[in-house]
């Protein structure tokens, strides 16, 4: 196993635990605890980790986005659960934009079997993803590959996309507070995401339950931005309240509001 993947998978844990411990790391992967030391100080270098005696903790910084290797490893289940309640809500013959998130990835898989599909996106795995579909107009921004996302950025992906008015867009965010909206690691994301609400008619924004009551560092916007809301677990009655006085329609597993499910893609 290469360094990278070691601490890739390190890092994982570190997302699912909050914490690691030198010993349990060091059998895990059949390498020396020295070696362990060092892939927990180059995640402390990179502002991933604070090292503590014996192991290390997960540092929570808004200004970082983690690897992309790393994200589309985190709660599997639940990005799979939005993407096929999100695949409800896409009809044949739709346009739409897909985000460069890892959750937009597991929604392009989930509509593959429509037709008749355009997708504008800037996220270069949703390109491979749809890379087999007959009848779709796949459309790529273009623009500056951010490292470690797969996703381009910069001003030729925001003249792109706004070039363009779709039926629907799905995004996501880092962070949803009631009082300061949807937010984001990064200036260049939350930029292309407001653009890309701009641009639709419908705007879904996709959120798994670890994002609510969290502030990151770029605002996308305001929740009155977003027409639905879909998520991994029924929110606590403070959100349901507040989504209902925002007339936002908020969609979660057996929630009354939500689509059928369609059958999970092969």
């Amino acid at each position: 196993m290469l360094a990278i993947e070691r601490r890739n998978q390190i890092l994982e844990r570190l997302q699912r635990e909050k914490r690691v411990v030198v010993a349990s790391l060091s059998e895990e992967f059949r390498v020396s605890e020295e070696t362990i030391r060092r892939d927990l100080e180059k995640l402390e270098k990179d502002g991933y980790a604070t090292k503590t005696y014996g192991g290390a903790v997960i540092r929570e910084n808004s200004t970082l986005d983690l690897p992309y290797t790393v994200r589309k490893n985190t709660n599997v289940e639940g990005k799979q659960q939005i993407a096929m309640l999100i695949a409800g809500l896409i009809e044949d013959g739709d346009s739409l934009m897909l985000d460069a998130s890892s959750t937009a990835v597991f929604v392009a898989r989930e509509i593959r079997r429509k037709r008749n599909i355009t997708v504008i996106t800037n996220s270069l795995e949703v390109l491979i993803e749809l890379a087999e579909t007959r009848g779709w107009k796949v459309l790529s921004t273009g623009g500056t590959m951010k490292e470690g996302s797969l996703a381009f950025t910069g001003h030729q992906s925001e003249k792109m996309l706004s070039g363009y008015h779709v039926d629907k867009s799905v995004f996501s965010c880092k962070g949803l507070d009631i009082d300061r909206g949807m937010t984001d690691a990064s200036d260049s994301f939350a930029e292309l995401k407001r653009t890309m609400m701009h641009c639709s008619g419908l705007r879904i924004l996709a959120a798994d339950c670890s994002k609510f009551d969290v502030i990151s560092f770029a605002e996308i916007g305001s929740m009155e931005d977003v027409d639905i809301i879909v998520t991994d677990r029924e929110p606590d009655e403070r959100w349901k309240q507040f989504f209902q006085a925002q007339n936002i329609r908020m969609i979660y597993p057996g929630s009354a509001d939500a689509p059928e499910p369609e059958p999970a893609s092969v």
